[in-house]
């Protein structure tokens, strides 16, 4: 007999759904997001949620732990998890809700709508001025996951010429023009109108946006971060606003999180800010999701069969 701790949020329709997935094998430990504690993370075979890494102190019981979301950067530094345990994610789940929210800030940019709800609130007729479209636009997408793939697809079909951005080589995807490794980044960054950056929070991707690079941007440029905060530096986004090297940019990630009420990122009239809500289970399909994959992992570990969405512990991402 199996323990599977759930951490997640689940009502009695996916309680039946993960064990009827799992089987008689399992007994099951519901504790909620935050119930979990040092005693029954140490009991567990298999956990479905995201217990503090603190917790899980490399147990040799643990078997498989499937999060709840995609990024796993805290859970593949050494130490935390034992040789022997699986780890995967939920990455598919995420990538309608975070690709709207990219689409619905862009529009809400190219429009200029952010200084007229602005002037709204100051009771302002105010016209300010020319704006940009979607069609013929470039737009470039750095890290082409689930996520980036389909943002990409929104854009395309609305007449945009699509670049995207990856770490390796691979087949050109439908929903992209053009496709290069990061290795291209510089080179391509001047012919862009939008860029669009959901990228893993690895090594290689902290402060990858520096000053030099939205020197290289066009001033009208528009820059949207939906990945990890850490790709750019406050400081750095802040001079890049409020100097004119592009004009504006929507981040719904940043690098300290939450953002200190002194950061003068909250000043900024052409920055769209938001918590870090573009994902989570705000669109409710996303748990959905997450219950569908946690289910289907679930089902597939117990029958002894490959698992989906296992997680590279060099990326923190799926392989």
């Amino acid at each position: 007999m199996k323990t599977v701790l759930c951490m997640l949020p689940v009502k009695q329709r996916h309680r039946e759904k993960l064990e009827r997935a799992a089987g008689a094998e399992c007994r099951f430990l519901y504790v909620g997001e935050d119930g979990a504690t040092a005693e029954n993370v140490a009991e567990a075979n298999i956990i479905l949620g995201m217990p503090e890494p603190e917790l899980i102190n490399a147990s040799e019981k643990l078997e498989l732990l499937q999060l709840n979301i995609a990024g796993a950067d805290r859970y593949v530094k050494p130490g935390v998890l034992a040789a022997k345990t699986k780890l995967t994610n939920s990455t598919g789940a995420y990538s309608k809700s975070v690709a709207e929210h990219g689409a619905a800030v862009l529009f809400m940019l190219q429009k200029k709508l952010y200084l007229y709800r602005d002037a709204q609130k100051r009771h302002e007729w105010t016209d300010f001025g020319t704006v940009t479209s979607i069609t013929d636009a470039t737009v470039l997408v750095v890290g082409l996951g689930d996520i980036g793939c389909h943002f990409a697809g929104i854009v395309k079909a609305l007449g945009a010429h699509v670049i995207g951005v990856k770490r390796r080589r691979s087949a050109k995807p439908d929903c992209v023009d053009e496709l290069y490794t990061m290795e291209k980044l510089d080179e391509l960054l001047p012919r862009a109108d939008v860029v669009f950056s959901v990228l893993p929070g690895t090594p290689a991707s902290t402060h990858l946006y520096t000053a030099e690079r939205f020197e290289l941007m066009k001033p009208s440029a528009i820059f949207i971060n939906c990945g990890r905060g850490a790709a750019v530096e406050s400081s750095v986004l802040f001079d890049a606003l409020s100097g004119g090297k592009i004009a504006s940019a929507s981040i719904d990630v940043t690098e300290e999180e939450p953002l200190p009420p002194d950061s003068p990122l909250w000043s900024l009239d052409n920055l769209v800010l938001t918590p870090h809500v573009a994902g989570y289970y705000h669109l409710p399909y996303t748990f959905e999701r997450i219950v569908d994959i946690a289910a289907e992992n679930l089902g597939r570990f117990m029958r002894g069969e490959e698992l989906i969405n296992i997680v590279d512990f060099t990326t923190g991402y799926k392989k």
